[in-house]
């Protein structure tokens, strides 16, 4: 006999298995606005790693056909079994697949005079490709795909697999990552092979990208998202190179990158060039020795068209993606500049934007959590009221990165312009001061190379600088915003460096002591471009020229007891040629001036100098 009660019983519990299986598919947890880990999504040895090729719209290896990017995809095994699609971050480097690393001769000679041409060749090394199959990278991967993200990594035109040729900042390193993203967006322009025709679709993916990466790997967001391209729903670019002019340039002057004496746009070319062997050769023949060769003239420093079509400010008008932006303001690599400029460009166009400034160097990404919200905001569409938040985080002094302060934007709200005039006796100590004295003495220094510019600011007297020092702080004083030099110079000579620190004092010693003890911000300018960075003349020495210009951007509280001072002297040991000794500034006082942006402004400077 049937026990028709114990199979509906059977049946009852079948059902209760399927709806529970149906029920405890994988999915992404959201919290407080934050993507969680998942315990599904946390499985390493079952993630799925393949690659593949995406076509693109340009040839810049000049074989005749469309250069393919090398593309790598790390996703949870969910994404195959179960249908699941995900969001995708996604990080694009030139640097994945090997560089050119110490080698000696690779950079330019800088030993030589201000306006001259080295005598002295470059060395061209031949980077060993390292890169392998299937696995570009396994950068963010560890954090965001157990948070339920697809991440994408990919190797810029002529690195590693990816054909075509490295522009450093040309169109095709914006291109590039368009084109990856429109294949995560559905285009079908995915190949299993870099030449063959059998298609690969991202059938995973829910076609919202969020792009991030340091320095180079930072520049390359921006870049796409200069594009416009639709997928790309957020960027959180960290120190990047938003400028190769104000990466080799300084205000008309050549100024290398600290650290990176000699470098120039021909020198990361060669560093990066891990492409196709056979194909190096058409590359450096049409883009180092032909396009860089023609446009980056380290002989006047001055802005041009080659410039221009490296800088991504010129390039925001299709921009859509809201911006995260991050760095240092002691980065004296990738100077706080980059950043600053782009963000404020980026919150004038009305795009959702937040940017986070630490007070290290190079590198130093936000808080997991600003990011988390950030990229579960704009890929996930979740509404955790991020746009409503204030603007700017700033990381105050000897606190750690994962605490910043927030304001209402940067520069501070609150700062206002402070002028400071010059007062005789800079090659002791001058004065920094409100009122303005005329009828002062010209006053003048002595190029000279060998002394760093810290040997310059601790030194109670020199013919090689000028300093002019403010009252002793009686209580600490905010500087937030972008100091301002005008000085009316001469020159003893047709060309010069001049370069401008602005320095705590006394200047402290020992192991525990912090860039940013010392250095509050810094400087550089071409006299020879005091009308215009696209077109320098040759100084008549002696004659007076005025020349004014911003110094990088800064957020710093200056504590009691220290001495706010201007240091100018002409060549900058770390940052500038090396001509030799002896050129001669002289600076006119009375035409001549520093603006500090004071939260509070005048009052509280007042307050805290008397």
């Amino acid at each position: 006999m049937i026990n028709i009660k114990n199979n509906l019983t059977a049946c009852f519990a079948l059902l209760l298995a399927i709806t529970a299986g149906a029920q405890e598919k994988a999915k992404p947890i959201i919290k407080d606005g934050e993507a969680q880990i998942v315990s599904a999504f946390e499985t390493p040895d079952k993630w799925i790693r393949h690659d593949l090729w995406v076509e693109t719209t340009f040839d810049t290896d000049g074989d005749g056909k469309l250069d393919r990017m090398h593309v790598s995809v790390t996703r949870p095994f969910q994404t195959e079994t179960e249908g699941l699609k995900l969001p995708i971050i996604y990080e694009t480097s030139p640097y994945f697949a090997g560089t050119a690393g110490d080698v000696k001769g690779l950079f330019w000679d800088v030993k030589h005079e201000v306006g001259e041409a080295t005598t002295v060749p470059r060395v061209h090394p031949e980077v060993k490709r390292v890169g392998k199959r299937p696995i570009i990278s396994n950068s963010l991967i560890r954090e965001w795909v157990r948070r339920g993200f697809v991440v994408v990594h990919s190797s810029s035109p002529g690195t590693g697999l990816s054909q075509g040729s490295p522009t450093v900042g040309g169109i095709n390193e914006s291109l590039a990552p368009k084109a990856v993203i429109e294949w995560l967006s559905g285009k079908d322009i995915g190949y299993t092979t870099p030449d063959g025709n059998e298609k690969v679709k991202a059938y995973w993916s829910t076609g919202k990208v969020g792009m991030t990466g340091t320095s180079y790997n930072g520049t390359l967001p921006l870049a796409a998202a200069t594009t416009g391209v639709e997928g790309l729903k957020a960027i959180i670019p960290v120190a990047p190179n938003t400028s190769y002019y104000h990466y080799y340039r300084s205000n008309g002057l050549v100024r290398n990158p600290g650290g990176y004496l000699g470098e120039d746009v021909d020198v990361l070319y060669d560093f990066i060039h891990s492409g196709a062997e056979d194909k190096r050769a058409y590359n450096n023949k049409t883009i180092r020795d032909g396009e860089m060769a023609k446009g980056m003239d380290r002989i006047t420093g001055d802005y041009n068209d080659f410039w221009a079509g490296r800088d991504y400010l010129n390039a925001m008008k299709p921009m859509k993606a809201a911006l995260l932006m991050s760095h240092g303001f002691n980065d004296w690599n990738v100077m706080p500049e980059h950043s600053y400029r782009i963000y404020k460009a980026a919150e004038a166009k009305g795009l959702p934007v937040q940017i986070y400034y630490h007070q290290q160097g190079h590198g130093g990404p936000p808080p997991l959590k600003m990011m988390n919200r950030w990229f579960t905001r704009f890929l996930y569409d979740v509404e955790n009221g991020v746009e409503k938040e204030p603007k700017a985080w700033i990381v105050r002094e000897n606190q750690p990165n994962s605490n910043p302060v927030s304001y209402a934007n940067y520069p501070n709200p609150a700062a206002s312009d402070v002028k400071l005039f010059l007062g005789n006796g800079g090659n002791n100590y001058g004065k920094l001061s409100t009122e303005k004295t005329t009828k002062q003495a010209t006053e003048k220094l002595s190029d000279d190379v060998s002394f760093s510019g810290s040997d310059l600011a601790k030194a109670e007297k020199s013919d090689h600088r000028l300093l002019y020092v403010s009252p002793t702080l009686k209580e600490a004083l905010h500087l937030s915003g972008l100091a301002k030099i005008k000085v009316k110079l001469a020159s003893s000579k047709p060309a010069a460096n001049f370069s401008v620190w602005l320095v705590a004092l006394p200047w402290s010693e020992g192991k525990e002591v912090k860039l940013m003890d010392n250095v509050i911000t810094r400087g550089w300018a071409d006299p020879q471009n005091y009308k215009s960075l696209t077109k320098s003349a040759p100084l008549t020495p002696g004659k007076f020229y005025e020349l004014s210009f911003d110094l990088q951007p800064d957020d710093q509280i200056i504590p009691a007891g220290k001495q706010i001072a201007l240091m100018i002297f002409s060549s900058d040991k770390e940052f500038t040629l090396w001509p030799k000794a002896g050129t001669e500034i002289s600076i006119d006082l009375n035409g001549s001036q520093l603006t500090l942006p004071v939260v509070g402004g005048s009052s509280a400077y007042e307050k805290a100098t008397k």
